[in-house]
C-alpha cells in the first residue's frame, strides 16, 4: 500500500520494463537525500573506487552536479572561469545563480582541428586578469577524449584561492587500469562529477558527484542537489548505480585488461589506412609529437577524422550507418565520435576497423 502505483503489477506495464526494482523510500530501502542505510552503502563504494572523500549518487545526470557543485561555491554576482565549449549547464548554471562567465579559449590541434588541453598557463593568466573569480570550470577529459594537467591546474587555481570543478562526465572510466589516464577525483580537484552512463554499464542519467578536497562546502552541496534533483529518485536508477560499482570492484581488473585488448587490436588493424586517420589509434600513436598541445588522451575514444579527404564527418557517418550497420556518437565536419566502453566485443571492434579500411580504400 504505498507508490508507485503500478504496484509491482507487470499487467499494467510495458513487457520487459523492470517495474519489480521500481520502489520508493519505503522502510529498509533509505533515501537518496538522507541516505543512512543501503544508498550510504552505495555512495561509500564509489568514494573508495575513485578515491575521494565523499561521493553522492545523481539520478539527474552530470548536469545536476555540475549545477550544485557551482551554485555551492559562488554568491550572487560572482565570476566563474570556465571553457568556450563547456557543456551547456555551466552557463546555465551562471543563468540560474546570477553569475559572470568569463571564458578562456583553448589552442587547436593544427593536425586535427581538435581542441588541445586547456593549460595551467591559461587558467594563471585568466585568474590574474580576473582576481574576482571564485570557481573554475574545465573539462577532462573531452568529448574527443583530450585531457588536462588537471593536478598543476589544481595548485594554480588554490593558490589563486579559488575552487577547480572538474567535468569529468567522459571520464568515469578513468583510473580503473594502468593503460588509462588517472582518474580526476585523484589529482587535487576539489570536485570531480563523472557520468557512469556515457562509459560504463549503467542506465541512462545514472552519475556521481565526487567531493575530493576538505576546501568544499559539503553542507551547502547537500542542500542543492537536494533542491536540484528530484524528490521521487528512481530506484531503477540507483540499483544501475550499485551494481555497476560492484561490478567495477569485483571484476574491474579483468573487463579492463580485454578492453585494453580490444583497443590495441584495433589499433593494429587501422595501421595502414591512407586517407581517413583516428586521432591518437593507429599509425597516429606511432607518430611523436604529433598532438603536442594534448597532455594526455583517452584511448576510449575514437575519432576518425576526414580533414583532406573527400569525406566530410556527415558523409562518411551516413557510411557506416547504410552500409555497416554502425551508428556512432556524434557527427562533426572534419571528424566524428565512436565510444567504446569495457562493454564492447571484440566483434564490434573488428567491424568497425574493417568498415574503416574498405571506406578509407575507396577514397580517391
Amino acid at each position: 500500500m504505498h507508490m508507485p502505483g503500478h504496484k509491482r503489477n507487470e499487467k499494467f506495464m510495458p513487457p520487459d520494463f523492470p517495474c519489480d526494482i521500481d520502489i520508493t523510500e519505503i522502510h529498509g530501502f533509505d533515501d537518496l537525500h538522507d541516505p543512512q542505510g543501503i544508498l550510504l552503502e552505495t555512495n561509500k563504494l564509489a568514494a573508495d573506487l575513485y578515491g575521494s572523500i565523499e561521493a553522492f549518487m545523481l539520478v539527474n545526470g552530470t548536469t545536476v552536479g555540475i549545477l550544485a557543485a557551482i551554485g555551492a561555491h559562488t554568491e550572487r554576482g560572482d565570476k566563474i572561469l570556465a571553457v568556450n565549449g563547456c557543456h551547456w549547464s555551466t552557463p546555465n548554471a551562471a543563468k540560474l545563480f546570477d553569475l559572470e562567465m568569463i571564458y578562456i579559449t583553448p589552442d587547436v590541434d593544427e593536425m586535427s582541428g581538435i581542441s588541445c588541453s586547456i593549460t595551467p598557463e591559461d587558467i594563471k593568466s585568466a585568474l590574474e586578469a580576473n582576481p574576482e573569480i571564485k570557481a573554475v570550470i574545465i573539462t577532462s577529459p573531452t568529448y574527443e577524449g583530450v585531457i588536462s594537467d588537471v593536478a598543476s591546474i589544481a595548485d594554480v587555481v588554490h593558490d589563486a584561492g579559488g575552487i577547480l570543478i572538474v567535468d569529468g562526465a567522459h571520464g568515469a572510466h578513468l583510473g580503473f587500469s594502468e593503460a588509462f589516464p588517472e582518474t580526476a577525483s585523484k589529482q587535487g580537484a576539489d570536485i570531480v562529477i563523472v557520468s557512469l552512463h556515457k562509459t560504463l554499464p549503467t542506465l541512462t542519467q545514472c552519475s556521481l558527484l565526487h567531493v575530493c578536497t576538505e576546501r568544499t562546502d559539503i553542507e551547502k552541496l547537500k542542500e542543492l542537489l537536494s533542491i536540484l534533483q528530484t524528490s521521487s529518485p528512481s530506484y531503477v536508477l540507483m540499483a544501475s548505480i550499485d551494481y555497476c560499482l560492484r561490478l567495477l570492484d569485483s571484476e574491474g581488473y579483468k573487463l579492463f585488461k580485454e578492453y585494453d585488448q580490444n583497443l590495441k587490436e584495433f589499433d593494429s588493424k587501422i595501421m595502414n589506412l591512407q586517407n581517413l586517420s583516428v586521432l591518437c589509434h593507429g599509425q597516429d600513436i606511432s607518430i611523436s609529437g604529433s598532438h603536442p598541445g594534448f597532455f594526455d588522451f583517452d584511448r576510449s575514444k575514437i575519432v576518425i577524422i576526414t580533414k583532406n579527404t573527400a569525406l566530410n564527418g556527415e558523409r562518411l557517418a551516413d557510411i557506416l550507418r547504410t552500409e555497416y550497420m554502425i551508428e556512432i556518437e556524434r557527427v562533426y565536419n572534419n571528424h566524428i565520435i565512436a565510444m567504446t566502453s569495457i562493454c564492447d566485443t571484440p566483434d564490434g571492434f573488428t567491424r568497425l576497423a574493417d568498415a574503416l579500411c574498405k571506406i578509407d580504400s575507396s577514397i580517391i
